[in-house]
């Protein structure tokens, strides 16, 4: 943690809240322009979401070859993936590489968490106040945070009697965790669970997994990355990074029409088991827009996990039937359905039996207590707001960011929300966000936001800052798109279902051509925007 700062560096053009690698690349972009910023983080160390989320089996679940940045030529040189899918060490020490290239840490404060940012329409600023006692003044503020950054906090009766050891898999120790010949019950089957489960149930001498909801969770594959799969990338690559420059993706989109032949749609359902996880189910045609194609390969899936558990009773409770695949997150695993195979390991249905309380040995249903030495929550996170909403963020004349969205998150291309100007979200609600390659929407708004900073900068303006009206129209095409698609048919934390009191609003944008859309808006002189001088 780095000492209190002075008043002679609290002056600044920028603050950018929050060290992952949406925080990285703006203090990198706005310092380059020689603007003055500081970043400020909650943790010790650079990463943001894989700086915290070290529970075994971490990896990300698109190809570590285009989980990369892509704005710097030399970085992508020099940088080497080991793996298909990267493991949590490698991709927090990707993290770290770049924070050392671009020498970033000395731009930011750890161990520091943001408490209120207000803004001052007398003077055109943000006063920034943090829990150690900073105050800071900023033309601008950035909202780095990350849209998976808040664990969701087990809310069970009797959490804090339990006498064994608790983990929260977003929360994980940074010294590890050794379950070896122990009792383990893990709460939640996401994409956390699926994927330390198969690592767990190796140590452990009992496993009992505690499921709300089955998950739809395609192989990974996962292998070593060649000299041959590196060179292929490196050949494909610049056209790679031009379709992404001009907002296009380099997975073909089809028609929203587009329903081929049911015999077409079995023919390429076993691509979903060929390791290309995620990706494979973008390449499926109008997978979440058409209930026939998305019953094909949702079938599909059932079908491979019917063969994958020996107990057909076990595998039906492990199958998901309630909603389309796509609807929630789909996961990619390794081994997840055949660890239900091991004898050791034992699945509690909680449709059928609900939990009543943490007890001080263990964990009791309706039907039964389940002694163990150790509780791991894979509980979730309050996606997309939470980190925003334990920040007191007012806007002009006192406006309280938690009452704007208390219906639920509005913005302006899910970039600025109207009446608190000069304010900026990466990869906000209202935007692709999650349902995307973060890495590419990150640099998608950074690139804008310090593009839109500069353009103000120039021209010696003082404030941008969504319209009402702007913002409205946005919110309504927002709703519309996702109510043409099949999101809406699960409560997933898409729509933050998995949080009680949270407002159901399906939160990221779906619609087509989002990167020519905001480019367009600021060709226009930020139409939707005003533009006033200091």
């Amino acid at each position: 943690m780095a000492p209190p700062t002075t008043a002679k560096d609290n002056v600044l053009d920028a603050i950018v809240v929050g060290a992952g690698f949406a925080g990285l690349y703006m203090v990198h972009r706005l310092r380059e322009a020689g603007l003055t910023v500081r970043g400020i983080e909650a943790g010790d160390g650079v990463g943001g979401t894989w700086y915290w989320n070290r529970y075994p089996g971490a990896r990300c679940d698109i190809p570590s070859l285009l989980y990369s940045y892509t704005f710097s030529d030399d970085l992508a040189e020099q940088w080497q993936w080991s793996e298909k899918y990267a493991p949590q060490p490698e991709i927090l020490a990707y993290a770290n590489h770049v924070a050392h290239r671009f020498d970033l840490r000395r731009s930011f404060l750890f161990g520091t968490r943001v408490t209120s940012s207000h803004f001052d329409d007398a003077v055109k600023r943000w006063t920034v106040v943090t829990d150690r006692g900073d105050t800071f003044s900023a033309r601008q503020v950035v909202m780095a945070t990350g849209c998976l950054s808040v664990p969701k906090q087990p809310d069970y009766p009797g959490v804090d009697r339990f006498r064994g050891k608790s983990y929260i898999t977003g929360l994980w120790p940074h010294e590890g965790v050794d379950f070896t010949g122990q009792r383990v019950a893990v709460i939640g089957t996401g994409s956390s669970a699926i994927q330390s489960l198969p690592i767990v149930a190796e140590q452990a001498s009992a496993l009992t997994v505690f499921q709300r909801t089955p998950n739809y969770s395609l192989p990974a594959c996962n292998r070593t990355l060649t000299a041959e799969d590196v060179a292929a990338f490196r050949t494909a690559y610049p056209e790679y990074v031009a379709m992404l420059r001009m907002g296009q993706s380099f997975i073909p989109v089809f028609p929203r029409d587009f329903e081929p032949p049911q015999a077409d749609l079995e023919a390429i359902a076993p691509a979903l088991w060929n390791g290309d996880g995620l990706l494979s189910l973008v390449a499926f045609p109008n997978l979440v827009r058409s209930e026939r194609v998305n019953a094909v390969a949702a079938n599909y899936v059932r079908d491979r996990i019917a063969e994958i558990v020996d107990d057909p009773v076990l595998a039906e409770k492990l199958t998901p039937r309630d909603y389309p695949i796509g609807a929630k997150r789909a996961c990619v695993d390794t081994d997840y359905y055949a660890t239900f195979n091991r004898a050791n390991v034992r699945l509690v249905d909680l449709r059928e039996t609900a939990i009543v309380e943490i007890t001080e040995t263990g964990v009791r249903t309706r039907d039964e207590t389940i002694e163990v030495d150790a509780i791991v929550y894979a509980t979730g996170f309050d996606a997309m707001t939470g980190a925003l909403s334990r920040i007191d963020i007012r806007g002009r004349d006192g406006l309280a960011l938690n009452d704007v969205w208390a219906d639920g998150p509005r913005t302006y291309l899910g970039l600025q929300v109207a009446g608190f100007p000069n304010f900026f979200l990466i990869t906000g609600p209202g935007s692709p966000s999650v349902l995307s390659n973060m890495l590419n929407s990150i640099e998608v708004h950074v690139d804008w936001i310090a593009d839109a900073v500069l353009h103000l900068r120039d021209r010696q303006l003082a404030t941008i800052e969504a319209t009402g009206t702007a913002q409205d129209e946005w919110v309504a095409h927002v709703n519309e798109v996702a109510d043409q698609t099949l999101f809406p048919q699960a409560n997933s934390w898409y729509i933050g279902a998995n949080v009680e009191g949270k407002p159901r609003v399906f939160m990221p944008y779906v619609g087509d051509n989002y990167k020519q859309r905001i480019d367009a808006v600021a060709a226009d002189n930020y139409a939707g925007f005003v533009l006033s001088a200091g």
